[in-house]
């Protein structure tokens, strides 16, 4: 690139004709050193989560980041969005009209990365497996519409849905849908450690210190077989432990790309250089931020209270000290691009107001102060949280309505905490699984959601999430969406905050890098190639 920002549009059809005809079947590569590619997500094995890369257990953008370049799925969601499309499958669709039958024809001559065949009936033993272990993660909880899977022959494999689900080709594109060599993972227990095998367009060999994976190496499988065009031979991930020793490691030439997570001031710096050494890319993104509540806790388990929190809370205040235009409010679980967005929480507080908040509180008989603790992660969602939790405490207790302390705590020792309910209140990023209201809703409200969550809303669970995933055309779900929406905005088991843009920093050599990312922060490895220096 000769220019030094770039700035991609938010509508995904823009970027469909462009890309069209940038696809191919045939993986190729260019050669040359390992592209280099800096995160400072953080993946550890614990004694909690003792397998963090086992496809039936991983459920967060770190991870599956990871998994995407390695485990092959049925469907992939393309270059430049919209529907799924067949990656290990040759074809795949609904077969009924209902949406309850969904069938895929293998593509012949599909591998593992070790040579082993893959066929229909590993496709079942993936699946059956997650659901199987039904790992604490929650990340099952994405095939709970899934009755039985059924092989015919090699090539064959056919869904039985317990239910209409019309979003089950994007399910079908997530690594829990991963296709495993069973030789490698047994049926009923998670594989330990960091060791992967699949059929997907690289494998991966990992450089582990003190349980803590520090460096992948990903090179490319000459068995893989499927729609992605491989721009190199091979990427290297660093994990840095934080966003300074990451943008250092990019001004040294020791990295050649830079992902998740920057700090608000290193985008804001690089995107006002105007040196040329640096690429900086701007793209849409779907990752939102929210509080969640555990509301059998005492200290909110009264409605009122976490309505009084919702009532006070100034987002546009949050965004503008800690992220600027790197983010922007949001008033509902669904972000403002995805079809299926209702701005129902602004609908039903409106703008902050003390005033509201303490005759919410009031009206319970609710004594203020209310005393409440936030926690959030110090390490995972980047290091602007800490600040963005300091304005929350002081938003908070500006209001003389509430004493909010704040506690940090590593990506380690939080998530186990936070799905043992050991919080009551804790601050949570979401980046989708695939690009649907749906995968806002479910993975937070229906049976064995993500957060192991309490609260229950029945007409949620068992009218309004089934109504919503019988509509193919998502448009047509709008008022069950819209309905789910309306339901959290009153019962606040969940406070959405905002929802950010996403940005990648590359040497000027390295190509690519504006399709490295795609909305959902799938990293694609694939597309990073090397140019020439200006």
């Amino acid at each position: 690139m000769n220019r030094k920002t770039l700035v991609l549009p938010a509508v995904a059809g823009l970027l469909a004709p462009v890309l069209a005809a940038c696809g191919g079947t045939d993986s190729g590569g260019n050669g040359g050193d390992a592209i280099v590619v800096g995160t400072t997500d953080r993946f550890s094995a614990s004694k909690e989560a003792p397998a963090p890369l086992d496809p039936a257990f991983a459920y967060d953008v770190g991870t599956w980041n990871i998994l995407r370049q390695t485990v092959q799925t049925l469907m992939i969601q393309p270059k430049g969005e919209g529907e799924p499309v067949p990656e290990a499958a040759e074809r795949c669709g609904f077969t009924d009209s209902g949406n309850e039958r969904y069938a895929c024809t293998l593509r012949e001559g599909l591998k593992f990365a070790d040579g082993d065949p893959v066929t229909a009936a590993d496709v079942k033993y993936s699946i059956d497996r997650a659901l199987a272990i039904k790992a604490d993660s929650g990340v099952f909880g994405l095939l709970s519409t899934v009755d039985t899977v059924e092989t015919q022959g090699d090539r064959e494999v056919i869904f039985h849905l317990n239910t209409a689900d019309a979003t089950f080709p994007f399910k079908l594109s997530t690594p829990v849908a991963g296709i495993i060599n069973p030789e490698a993972y047994e049926k009923t227990k998670l594989r330990t450690g960091f060791a992967i095998d699949g059929s997907g367009p690289y494998t991966m060999k990992a450089k582990v210190d003190n349980d803590e994976l520090v460096d992948a190496v990903f090179t490319k499988n000459p068995n893989y077989k499927g729609t992605l065009q491989l721009n190199n031979d091979k990427v290297e991930m660093r994990s840095f432990e934080d966003a300074g020793a990451m943008g250092d490691a990019l001004d040294k030439g020791d990295i050649d790309v830079m992902t998740r997570t920057m700090s608000p001031e290193q985008i804001r710096t690089l995107t006002n250089a105007s040196d040329g050494k640096i690429d900086m890319v701007e793209m849409p993104g779907l990752e939102i931020r929210y509080l969640a509540f555990n509301t059998d806790a005492p200290s909110v388990k009264d409605k009122a209270v976490r309505q009084a929190v919702a009532q006070v809370v100034n987002r546009s205040e949050l965004v503008s000290e800690v992220y600027g235009s790197q983010a922007e409010p949001l008033y509902s679980l669904v972000p403002a691009t995805v079809t299926g967005h209702s701005n129902a929480f602004f609908n039903k507080y409106g703008d902050p107001d003390v005033a509201k908040a303490k005759s919410l509180l009031a009206k319970a008989d609710i004594t203020t102060p209310v005393k409440l603790t936030l926690h959030y992660t110090t390490d995972h969602y980047g290091p602007a949280t800490k600040k963005e939790f300091q304005i929350l405490q002081k938003q908070l207790n500006a209001s003389g309505l509430f004493d909010v302390t704040i506690e940090g705590a590593t990506w380690k020792k939080f998530r186990p905490a936070e799905l043992k309910g050991s919080y009551d209140v804790y601050g949570m990023g979401w980046f989708p699984d695939f690009p649907d209201a749906d995968n806002y809703l479910a993975p937070f409200l229906d049976k064995d959601n993500t957060l192991n969550t309490p609260y229950v809303n029945s007409r949620i669970r068992n009218t309004l999430i089934p109504e919503s995933r019988r509509e193919a055309d998502r448009l047509s779900a709008g008022s069950s969406l819209t309905a789910i929406q309306d339901i959290v905005a009153d019962d606040v088991p969940i406070l959405p905050l905002w929802q950010g843009k996403q940005y990648v920093a590359s040497a000027e050599d390295v190509t690519g890098t504006a399709y490295a990312v795609n909305s959902t922060a799938t990293l694609q490895l694939w597309e990073l190639g090397r140019g020439v220096k200006n």
